[in-house]
């Protein structure tokens, strides 16, 4: 279930490069602060997101969550639809599903020709799993023969998508297929103007997320978020459309982090909010600890932008 119309989100996105208690307790303690959603990462290299998921399912009793994103070279749809109906069914209906275009698949030998017709076939074979539709499909890319279909029972026959994205047409196809669309490892206001109106759906959400430090240092957060930012901006750096970096000098570093204090925090994810982001997903490492960061988020973040604190 998505949230009301309007109503604005704000999440943790975790990396699978955690032990099963560190899921569980970090699950726990996103649910008794207040958080909305568990964005779980599925990187190449790291563990599974399914994994996370699960053990982070059985740990809570509201909060939403899901992959961010699954990505349909290394796995065929139909596998797609059968761990996120897993999913709701162990979390009793609160899973999302995200899909994305993937990262890093060079590594693998694999190239992409058409993405977005290989997205736009994706999300049509898990709509029809999901659904129970075991008519077939026959594509340009994927094939799923009449008569299979899932063993098991699920909570529902459609589950929220989104789609990971910082290209216009995904955006578009985002705009007619999905519920959210995400920019990952981007938190620039005028990106995220920009990416909403590709989308050309004010009914689909918008979703940001990046890397967060959070401590009463603001520089030391920063020189941390600098370190921890340096397996991404590679891959993300080159694709915000309104920087004109310059050669030989480094990318700004706050288009891509939410660093500082508090009380910056605040006032960048508002900033988010006035551009027409509706979800802000605060990821790893939170802070100089685990400990601290995801303190300083629940005890002086989340009550200055819910209006409580």
């Amino acid at each position: 279930m998505l949230p009301a119309e309007g109503a604005v989100e704000l999440g943790l996105g975790v990396q699978t490069d955690r032990g099963a208690d560190d899921y569980v307790r970090i699950a726990r303690f996103a649910e008794a602060a207040g958080f909305d959603v568990i964005s779980v990462f599925h990187d190449l290299g790291f563990q599974p997101a399914i994994v996370p998921l699960t053990l982070m399912a059985r740990a809570t009793e509201r909060i939403r969550l899901g992959p961010a994103a699954l990505n349909t070279w290394t796995l065929h749809p139909f596998e797609i639809a059968a761990q996120i109906a897993a999913l709701d069914t162990i979390s009793g209906g609160r899973a999302y599903l995200g899909l994305a275009r993937g990262a890093w698949l060079d590594e693998l030998g694999l190239e992409e020709e058409h993405p977005l017709a290989g997205m736009r076939e994706a999300v049509e074979i898990v709509r029809r799993v999901l659904a129970g539709d075991t008519s077939g499909f026959q594509g340009a890319r994927f094939v799923l023969a009449p008569g299979r279909g899932l063993h098991f029972e699920r909570p529902r026959a459609t589950v929220p998508l989104m789609l990971g994205t910082w290209r216009p047409r995904m955006a578009a196809l985002a705009g007619e297929v999905a519920d959210e669309l995400k920019i990952g490892g981007c938190v620039n206001p005028d990106m995220a103007r920009l990416v909403r109106g590709w989308i050309e759906n004010d009914d689909v959400r918008l979703v940001v997320g990046a890397v967060t430090v959070v401590d009463e240092d603001g520089d030391a957060a920063r020189a941390l978020a600098r370190q921890r930012v340096a397996l991404y901006l590679p891959v993300v750096g080159a694709l915000d459309v309104t920087l004109e970096p310059e050669p030989g000098v480094p990318l700004p570093l706050d288009p891509f982090v939410l660093a500082g204090t508090p009380e910056e925090i605040v006032s960048r994810v508002e900033a988010l909010l006035d551009a027409g982001v509706g979800r802000v997903e605060f990821g790893p490492p939170w802070g100089i600890t685990d400990e601290s960061g995801l303190t300083l988020l629940a005890d002086r973040v989340l009550p200055r932008l819910r209006g409580t604190g």
